[in-house]
């Protein structure tokens, strides 16, 4: 016979791919942000040759 009450793991599915998602966009975020660092950082140092 089925349970009666709401689904076992609905919330914790919702909560955790938000969670993960959340990491991902910070993640492609600060390699983004890193790039962009490093790209002005070269082209400073190439200025000054």
């Amino acid at each position: 016979m089925p349970k009666k009450g709401s689904a076992k793991n609905t919330k914790n599915k919702a909560k955790h791919s938000k969670l993960m998602s959340q990491k991902k966009k910070k993640k492609t975020t600060e390699t983004l942000l890193r790039k962009e660092r490093l790209k002005e950082i070269v082209a400073k140092a190439n200025n000054q040759k």
